[in-house]
């Protein structure tokens, strides 16, 4: 990654941007804007874009959804997290360099900000050594992880991934709604949402998924 001219801030939380005044403290320009729209684009700048996840409009991971449209143009973290409120696991699988958490001290918050903006990961030790573990697998056994497999598994909601575990275990509707204590009914419209994420056309062509997905599945799990 080439040097990072500008932190660009998108904070649409009425308080101040105390992370950008932060970083204009030590001598960071920065600018702060309320959605894409408002960016000035310039030629020859390389942006470092932080996105505020309070007062965002958010995915069911947690992710604001401005980020989907963000990521393919520029280096992108996410700022002013609550815990518990966001899929770190969707986070890092979509491009997102870093999470910097409510919680976080401002030592602790200007360490990852220095982190990312020089090409580093910003994320917790457990998470990024699941993700090692889970690519040193996948080369060693020859295979290489699928980034189409990866979007399909994070479009599933927390229900939907517990339905295809007991699908893959051979539990029939019935049983499934009695394990989760919810109607048939609504079983079989989550089985039509699965099928439809994962492309497939009957349960078999689910179980062929899974197979074909099940490490990462497991991850993201």
């Amino acid at each position: 990654m080439s040097k990072i001219d500008e932190l660009v801030f998108i904070h649409q939380a009425v308080s101040p941007c105390h992370l950008a005044i932060l970083a204009e403290s030590i001598g960071l320009k920065t600018s702060v804007i309320k959605s894409p729209s408002d960016l000035v684009m310039e030629n020859g700048g390389n942006r470092f874009m932080l996105v505020a996840q309070k007062g965002a409009a958010l995915d069911s991971k947690g992710i604001p959804l401005v980020v989907t449209r963000l990521v393919p143009q520029f280096p992108i973290a996410l700022y002013q997290v609550e815990r518990d409120t966001l899929d770190p696991k969707a986070a890092i699988l979509q491009g997102i360099k870093g999470i910097l958490y409510t919680d976080q001290g401002m030592d602790l918050l200007l360490i990852g900000l220095r982190k990312m903006i020089a090409n580093e990961l910003w994320y917790e030790r457990k998470l990024l050594s699941d993700i090692l573990n889970y690519l040193v697998k996948h080369l060693n056994s020859g295979s290489e992880p699928s980034q189409e497999g990866a979007m399909m598994i994070q479009m599933l909601t927390e229900r939907e991934r517990t339905i295809i575990k007991l699908v893959s275990s051979g539990a029939r509707n019935k049983e499934i709604g009695h394990q989760l204590c919810i109607s048939e009914h609504t079983v079989k419209a989550h089985i039509s949402s699965i099928f439809r994420k994962t492309q497939s056309r009957n349960r078999v062509e689910l179980l062929r998924w899974m197979q074909t997905y099940q490490s990462l599945f497991e991850l993201c799990s």
